[in-house]
């Protein structure tokens, strides 16, 4: 179907801003005239041009002799009004497809739903509708009420996937969490010892990285520091420097070393979850090294994970990622901030009937009552198994 496979070339173009649009949603677009694609784009940065005027400047760049290379460092709005300028007459009978309803309303860029009827392209195809209360329909209407024919609901579910967490995030102002845990074949995560390094393989490792710097922040227990003593930070090679992910630390009774190593690194990105049970000098030196300390009510015994995401969610973060430990993870699992699993199994066999599993707590006494997921995938990575699903609502 000729639709299907533009939006996946407008998928594919979406997936390049993972990591670097967050909150906003992962847009592409592709320009199409008579068969042939004549402008793609996406979002590529917060607050930078959305999709369809990045695949509109696309198009100029190739068909407008007058467009030069100044332009592209114009303020958005100016180089919205350029493109409608330069591209005047030349975009009849073009379809543009979206993978998400265009915007309708005045944010860090001027809407766009106007923009495209302006510009004269006589049809758009969108993906989704945006879930966001601002548009949600709105931009649609627009593009009709200007004559635009509109069709929509090509390849939703994918997209809906692809913006899981701008989703989730935009109609609950809840981030978005997922539970990352990495075990051996026989459900170890750790030696009798306690001995962790290396579970997963290096390919894992990397994967890891990169999910770091697809969401927002990460978040370890208290013990995982005093074990591990990780970084939580990206250690990629790449072309352009890496966004570090917020580090979360719960730690109720305020146990964390000074000496930490997510202090000694961007000490302002480590934020620790503690509770009226640590001690206030304690607490001010943490604050003292330049980590942010926010204090949380008390669920049953440890920091309250349900207040911890709403005030994330208020800082602006759309998505946390969960590393460690067992306990940790099974409280979020209880408390129900859990949204998707991912785990890397080894081939490893470690043994040990008091080592360490990836979920520990209290555990569910029914098998009834098991947290069951859904969607589920599974992919090899190196010589791991990573395995991946959505928890059942």
């Amino acid at each position: 179907m000729v639709e299907e496979k533009y939006m996946r070339r407008a998928i594919r173009l979406a997936r390049l801003g993972t990591g670097w649009v967050d909150p906003n949603p992962m847009v592409g677009a592709v320009l199409v005239k008579d068969g042939k694609i004549i402008g793609e784009g996406f979002h590529e940065y917060f607050g930078g041009p959305h999709a369809e005027v990045n695949a509109l400047k696309n198009f100029c760049q190739a068909e407008v002799p007058s467009w030069d290379g100044t332009i592209n460092e114009m303020p958005v709005r100016e180089m919205m009004e350029k493109i409608l300028e330069s591209a005047r007459g030349l975009l009849q009978d073009a379809t543009l497809y979206l993978t998400l309803e265009p915007c309708a309303h005045e944010g860090k860029t001027p809407p766009c739903a106007g923009f495209i009827v302006e510009s004269g392209i006589s049809r758009v195809v969108v993906g989704l509708k945006d879930p966001n209360p601002d548009v949600n329909g709105k931009g649609i209407g627009i593009l009709r009420a200007g004559g635009v024919e509109v069709t929509t609901g090509v390849l939703e579910k994918e997209i809906r996937s692809l913006n899981e967490v701008f989703i989730k995030y935009i109609t609950t102002r809840d981030p978005f969490v997922v539970l990352k845990t990495a075990m051996t074949l026989d459900g170890k995560t750790a030696t009798i010892t306690n001995a962790s390094r290396w579970i997963t393989g290096e390919a894992s490792r990397k994967m890891v990285h990169r999910m770091r710097q697809q969401l927002g922040g990460v978040m370890v227990g208290v013990n995982t520091i005093m074990f591990d003593d990780p970084q939580l930070n990206i250690r990629l090679q790449a072309r352009k420097k890496w966004k570090n992910p917020l580090k979360i630390v719960t730690d109720t009774h305020g146990r964390i070393p000074l000496g930490a190593k997510i202090f000694k690194q961007d000490p302002q990105l480590a934020l620790i979850a503690t509770t009226g049970l640590a001690s206030k000098s304690r607490l001010r030196d943490m604050e003292r090294l330049g980590a942010q300390v926010l204090i949380c009510p008390v669920k049953d015994d440890r920091v309250d994970l349900r207040f911890l995401m709403r005030s994330l969610g208020v800082m602006g973060i759309d998505s946390v990622m969960i590393e460690g430990g067992g306990a940790l993870a099974f409280s979020a699992i209880k408390a129900g901030i859990v949204d998707k699993i991912v785990t890397f199994i080894a081939p490893k066999i470690l043994g040990g009937k008091n080592a360490p599993t990836p979920v520990g707590g209290d555990g569910i006494p029914l098998m009834e009552q098991a947290v069951m997921l859904e969607d589920m995938k599974a992919r090899k990575i190196g010589q791991d198994i990573m395995v991946e699903g959505r928890i059942m609502m």
